[in-house]
């Protein structure tokens, strides 16, 4: 008599893992080839120039670029010639802590950071782009290098899903100092967190990286981290230290102090970002990601043109 495969729980795991990482690659690269893929090359197409050649000054040139060695010698303006540097290398930093499993709507905090992250790798593929990968909790939980291709980009993906990380707490740091020593040129990080931790121990560190780097920071929020509910007595759970406390969520006086709590710890990381030179993007669990992206996108590609 034959019998049926056991499925385990590890491989209806791994099955749910798989679904959930079609369905994100469906979606965020229909995303990326309709709406983000124009906005992201004319942004990112290259960082910097590379010397070309030489040619005769024309009107309407940059004066800074008349080479005066050359025009003394040709009796003649000459001006230096650069081609654009096409490549790009993005490097992905996602937050894997414990607070990610966390969520109160259809995602988790690491599934939305998940799609966040798609986005960026899958627009890094179709402009032909490397992109690597740096999973970190208060410690570098995974690191990948850069590499091109559709393939690298979707391991990336099914990691970001599947990782156990080894630690459940939050610190930027090691990440931060891991991404200042190993990428060797100017770069676009992204950092996927809910930057739930303090700063004191990664503000340096944010700092060097954006004075080297072009540093993204985006923020996956969950509705119920910002306002609490009147749902009466409930038990709230640090999901990284286990700590646990009985709050009253009726009474009114609790949830605006906490509202006030989130909104000066909101207003304490966007003046860091600033400080930092770091742009920003806010993600909501219960919000369409795809209008905060395309303004990000849109405000980048102002601010360059400017």
């Amino acid at each position: 008599m034959n019998r049926e495969p056991v499925q385990t729980d590890n491989d209806a795991r791994l099955t749910r893992i798989l679904k959930r990482v079609r369905k994100i690659e469906l979606l965020t690269r229909g995303m990326v080839k309709d709406m983000l893929g124009g906005q992201y090359h004319s942004r990112f197409k290259g960082q910097g120039i590379e010397f070309d050649d030489f040619r005769e000054y024309q009107p309407g040139d940059d004066v800074r670029f008349i080479d005066w060695n050359v025009t003394a010698r040709m009796d003649d303006p000459f001006v230096r010639k650069y081609v654009e540097e096409r490549e790009l290398t993005v490097m992905l930093c996602v937050d894997v802590s414990g607070s990610g499993d966390y969520g109160s709507q259809e995602d988790s905090k690491r599934e939305r950071a998940a799609e966040i992250a798609a986005v960026f790798a899958f627009s890094a593929v179709q402009n032909q782009d490397k992109v690597g990968m740096t999973l970190f909790s208060d410690q570098v939980e995974q690191y990948l290098p850069a590499r091109k291709g559709a393939p690298h980009a979707l391991r990336m993906l099914r990691d970001i899903l599947n990782c156990s990380p080894k630690h459940r707490g939050t610190d930027l740091k090691a990440m931060l100092d891991l991404a200042l020593n190993r990428i060797p040129h100017r770069a676009l990080v992204v950092i996927v967190s809910d930057f739930m931790t303090p700063s004191t121990t990664w503000e340096k560190s944010l700092r060097a990286v954006a004075a080297k780097h072009d540093v993204v920071a985006a923020q996956i929020v969950d509705p119920r981290e910002i306002e609490l509910p009147d749902a009466g007595r409930v038990c709230l759970e640090d999901p990284e230290t286990g700590e646990q406390i009985l709050v009253n969520t009726s009474h009114p006086d609790v949830r605006n102090q906490f509202a006030a709590r989130v909104a000066e710890r909101q207003a304490a990381l966007q003046h860091l970002l600033r400080r930092s030179g770091v742009e920003g993007i806010t993600v909501r669990t219960d919000e369409d990601y795809v209008p905060a992206l395309k303004a990000y996108f849109r405000s980048r590609k102002r601010r360059r043109r400017g």
